[in-house]
């Protein structure tokens, strides 16, 4: 299994590349693989000077791991990241990782954060309707009526 260190970057491509670019990749899990071939400036400039966006998702997510060696400890929090992040989005980036090691264990903090690779500039983050929460209909009466009352 590949080594897992900081600035590695893992990608859910399932989309064409523009012009000829393509990445090596070796199997991970959660739906990723790991890129071999480049890291996420490298790409990003890549991706920029065929005329597509790189966009990065500023809602990294951090999550632990936990194993008897570093790297097992390493490889679980992605894992657990990955997760809690957007299907959407087709890469991440292993942004930190703090290791802490104890007698018999070692637990590892991994930040991962998101990002999409698109031709289009808009964003599109789901094809299924977000529910918004909404107030109680009683509460947002007082507030309708202020905001219809003509001004004087």
């Amino acid at each position: 299994m590949h080594d897992i260190t900081e600035f590695a970057m893992l990608s859910r491509i399932t989309v064409g590349l523009p012009g000829n670019l393509a990445l090596a990749t070796e199997d991970f899990q959660e739906g990723c693989g790991f890129v071999r071939s480049c890291d996420v400036h490298w790409l990003d400039k890549e991706i920029r000077r065929r005329g597509w966006h790189f966009i990065w998702i500023a809602e990294p997510s951090l999550r632990s791991g936990v194993g008897e060696t570093a790297q097992a400890a390493i490889a679980g929090a992605p894992k657990l990241a990955l997760r809690r992040v957007n299907p959407g989005f087709n890469v991440a980036n292993i942004d930190r990782i703090e290791l802490i090691q104890y007698p018999w264990f070692f637990i590892a903090k991994v930040r991962v954060s998101p990002y999409q690779i698109q031709q289009n500039t808009v964003l599109k983050m789901t094809e299924r309707a977000m529910h918004l929460p909404m107030t109680a209909t009683s509460e947002l009466e007082p507030v309708v009526g202020r905001l219809a009352a003509p001004i004087s």
